[in-house]
């Protein structure tokens, strides 16, 4: 794992992309305030490295809701298309390893990867949540975290938008796709 720590410079350059994010696309949080967003961040170095390794695989994070509950913030992988630096990945560390026996080329798996960056994959509802707050993977899919049963049986579920819609599909979990990758949440 990387360095959970950034420098200065980075941090600045990361909550001014955070900011320019969140008041250009302000139907995402409606009734939330930067500077409360900001003052929460800036007390928090771990929160700031995991939202920049976010944004540095191509998720273009942005907050989409506060938790009344316990006053986080949720962020989210708002690219238009699955994040490019978590594409060609198999769902599991096992569906990893049938692709790696095989000699075949792959990235890693979406749950490594995510509690790497200490995100969680967007569930089911939580993807058609983001649907609604606009247009994403209308080229591409990402894979949505799977019940238990599903991946007992070797099996694993992808969503993407269609035709105005949104489908949700299911493949076996060592299956990858150039196109497939995975979006993540995370609270702070």
């Amino acid at each position: 794992m990387a360095a959970a720590t950034l420098s200065k410079e980075q941090r600045e350059t990361l909550l001014k992309t955070l900011q320019d994010r969140f008041e250009k696309n302000g139907k995402r949080h409606e009734d939330l305030s930067w500077p409360d967003v900001q003052a929460r961040l800036t007390r928090k170095s771990r929160a700031l490295w995991t939202l920049s390794e976010m944004e540095r695989t191509g998720g273009e994070p942005d907050v989409i809701g506060r938790d009344d509950e316990t006053g986080e913030y949720i962020f989210c992988d708002c690219s238009a298309e699955s994040p490019e630096g978590r594409r060609n990945v198999c769902y599991d560390r096992e569906g990893q390893k049938k692709r790696e026996k095989e000699g075949l080329p792959i990235a890693g798996n979406v749950l490594d990867m995510a509690a790497e960056i200490g995100i969680e994959p967007l569930d089911e509802e939580q993807y058609r949540e983001l649907q609604k707050l606009g247009s994403f993977d209308t080229k591409t899919q990402s894979w949505l975290k799977t019940s238990d049963e599903i991946t007992k049986l070797g099996g694993a579920i992808f969503a993407d938008r269609r035709y105005g819609r949104v489908f949700v599909y299911h493949n076996t979990a060592p299956c990858f796709y150039r196109g497939r990758g995975f979006r993540g949440l995370f609270r702070v």
